[in-house]
């Protein structure tokens, strides 16, 4: 029969032993440095100076004094000496100073932490997953950085999303107080879409990259053609507006026909271009003018233009082209004058065009 336990390897009390009490008190200490196991620290090879009862540690490999051979073995001081304690495939210990559980493999003390989680239902950080959302987080902020060409890797990182099939969404969703403002991804196509949402409920798309080709199309970018169906009389010596009561196109309606100009929807800086084709009515000479006009008042710097030489009726014409900035609610319209003698503003190629630029 052993005297030993077989785990811990606490002394047993004999049978007619002498002294029951000193192998029973052996017994308690060595449970006593073992139960709960905490060490102060496991980098040290040499026992500290002034030690305090029950102190523990983990001697590190290379061990000297009264360490000498005990690598990897708990050291426990009790009584006024250290006593060892060979570790064995299983123990667990806290590392108080680094705030680390380690357990032994019988080799050496790794952490407990695996090295690979497979297959697993949920993972919740800082919140509850559940069957709709399996990997769930709750946290400030989050890094993902690539592993180096010295740690073996490429230096590179890739995320990579899959959905099954185009008509499929994948992408982003962008929520505020939980309602949905803004989703970036391939939502129902292949196509890359940028939309944004006001209620969660209604979406508009901003951005949309066609996979096959390439080209980028902001779908809902305020851009306009306009154009005039008849001939615009203006006489001498006054700037008139130029009746442009038909659009080729005419996104989010900016350009209002019945008032002909345009109104921007929104904050920007906007592109804007004309051609004013000249119709004599009674002289050749007239001296045909064309100028943006903001808010129907204030001339737009760069973009007035004259023609003063002798004109050739439907094909003499004015180009003029500027930017500016806008703010919400501004009006444009374009405006003609003749100076010398009157005429007309050409039917169907006397236009106005513009769009956001910025």
């Amino acid at each position: 029969m052993s005297d030993a336990t077989t785990h811990l390897l606490l002394p047993y009390i004999l049978a007619a032993q002498a002294q029951k009490h000193v192998t029973h008190n052996e017994a308690l200490r060595i449970l006593d440095g073992l139960v709960q196991l905490s060490v102060l620290d496991r980098d040290l090879a040499a026992p500290p100076a002034s030690p305090t009862d029950g102190d523990r540690y983990i001697v590190a490999s290379g061990a000297t004094g009264d360490w000498a051979g005990w690598d990897l073995n708990v050291a426990v001081w009790t009584d006024g000496s250290w006593l060892r304690l060979p570790p064995r495939t299983g123990w667990r210990a806290w590392i108080e100073d680094e705030g680390l559980l380690l357990v032994y493999d019988g080799a050496s003390w790794v952490g407990t932490t695996p090295d690979a989680l497979q297959n697993m239902a949920l993972l919740g950080l800082g919140t509850t997953a559940d069957g709709s959302n399996p990997f769930s987080a709750k946290l400030n902020a989050a890094l993902w950085t690539a592993k180096t060409v010295a740690e073996g890797g490429t230096g590179d990182l890739f995320y990579t999303m899959n959905k099954e099939a185009a008509g499929d969404d994948l992408g982003l969703t962008l929520q505020t107080g939980f309602v949905t403002k803004a989703l970036v991804g391939l939502f129902g196509s292949d196509r890359f879409r940028l939309a944004v949402s006001a209620d969660g409920s209604t979406f508009f798309d901003g951005l949309s990259v066609d996979n096959a080709t390439g080209i980028v199309d902001q779908p809902l970018l305020p851009r306009f053609k306009a154009y005039t169906n008849y001939d615009n009389y203006v006489g001498v010596g006054t700037w008139t507006k130029i009746g442009l009561n038909n659009t080729d196109y005419n996104d989010q309606g900016a350009f209002d026909a019945a008032n002909n100009h345009f109104v921007a929807p929104v904050d920007g800086t906007y592109l804007f271009g004309a051609t004013l084709l000249y119709k004599v009515n009674a002289s050749a000479t007239a001296r045909m003018r064309g100028r943006l006009v903001l808010n129907g008042t204030t001339e737009i710097r760069g973009s007035l233009g004259e023609i003063s030489a002798t004109h050739v009726s439907l094909a003499t014409a004015i180009w003029l082209q500027t930017m500016v900035p806008l703010t919400a609610g501004d009006t444009v319209e374009l405006q003609g004058y003749f100076r010398v003698a009157d005429g007309y503003f050409a039917a169907d190629h006397t236009s106005f065009w513009g769009c956001k630029v910025g």
